[in-house]
């Protein structure tokens, strides 16, 4: 029998909610979001922004936050941020996500929120910290030391997620652990205080990952992605610069053609065709006439998406509304819950 944190139950948990989403869609409330660390790119955009319309326009209660504090688990300086944070509204929003019907929020404005940390820490050890391998995992991949924000990282999720009262959060594998620390602290919570988290479970996502151009895991720093927000021509540009092979005929083969690979598997989820199919298409044909069906199939796939996008980069007047009543919707829920927990604790005065 699997045990209650493995991935084979969690899959299962994942399956029956996403057969039921589409004939229950209130009774669930979903969280996601990401770290304002640069522009959002195609990775972001086929492995959770899709999702998150698809949910939102189901009839789910959709939260996305916009994880500036988090910004400093692993850096030290807040430069561009105010930038960043603006440029991932209207991502979001070129995306199709509809401030109306999902609540797009900052850390930094909802200090209620941040205020079930306390509480929260009590219900886990140092232990079930220092175990969880996303932190290990992230504090190696930015050398940078382990700081007391990164170590409660998973902590400052569940805050996230249990404010809004979530029960529903779209993750990888990978971000499983979190998940499951959630669960627990919200367990713990209820059994020594009573009832006021629901369970929580993890959406898990079927769409591959995308790699970068280069084949390798798609990333700002590796200068191998492609930018929701970027032109026909900075998209052409930096197609043409990848990395292929001396290979003329042009085949599917991630493990010895990174490069190639990486650029159809680019082509095919922009085009919905199969990678090999592409492949085959092309054949002789070399990585120009593949780098050239690259951008097209991209420029062609988000062309619409930009032309919104532009309209947002000249109102940002309106950008800084749907932050404003975002913040100030996810203060109310925040302050509410903040107020039952305090209520539960037996600390009110």
């Amino acid at each position: 029998m699997p045990n209650e944190g493995s991935y084979e139950v969690a899959q299962r948990r994942s399956d029956a909610i996403r057969a039921d989403l589409p004939e229950n869609p209130g009774n669930y409330t979903m969280l996601t979001g990401d770290r304002p660390t640069g522009r959002l790119h195609l990775g972001h955009y086929f492995g959770t922004l899709k999702g998150r319309v698809e949910l939102q326009n189901m009839g789910v209660r959709t939260n996305v936050l916009i994880a500036d504090y988090q910004v400093i688990t692993d850096r030290d300086t807040t430069d561009h941020i105010q930038d960043n944070v603006y440029n991932m509204v209207m991502d979001y929003l070129a995306c199709g996500i509809d401030p109306d019907k999902t609540m797009i929020y900052t850390h930094s404005a909802v200090p209620a929120a941040n205020q079930l940390m306390l509480p929260f820490l009590s219900l886990v050890s140092e232990a079930e910290l220092q175990r969880n391998p996303t932190v290990k995992a992230e504090m190696e991949a930015s050398g940078h030391e382990l700081t007391g924000l990164l170590l409660t990282y998973p902590v400052h999720q569940a805050c996230d997620i249990l404010f809004c009262k979530g029960n529903v959060v779209p993750v990888g594998r990978d971000q499983l652990p979190h998940i499951e620390l959630t669960r627990l602290i919200a367990r713990k919570f209820n059994n020594r205080y009573g009832k006021v988290f629901p369970e929580v479970d993890a959406l898990l996502s079927d769409t591959p990952l995308l790699p970068g151009l280069d084949g390798r895991k798609m990333s700002k720093s590796y200068g191998n992605a492609i930018s929701i927000s970027m032109t026909p021509e900075e998209t052409a540009k930096r197609i043409k610069k990848s990395q292929t092979d001396g290979e003329r005929m042009i085949t599917f083969d991630p493990e010895n053609r990174p490069g190639v690979s990486g650029l159809l598997s680019t082509a095919a989820i922009c085009t919905g065709r199969d990678p090999r199919e592409i492949a085959d298409e092309i054949g002789m044909g070399g990585s120009g006439a593949l780098k050239k069906y690259t951008t097209e199939a991209v420029n062609n796939r988000f062309a619409e998406i930009r032309e919104r996008r532009h309209a947002y980069e000249n109102d940002l007047d309106y950008v800084k509304e749907v932050l404003h009543e975002g913040n100030r919707r996810a203060n109310e829920i925040a302050n509410a819950t903040l107020a039952e927990v305090r209520e539960a604790m037996g600390m009110v005065y």
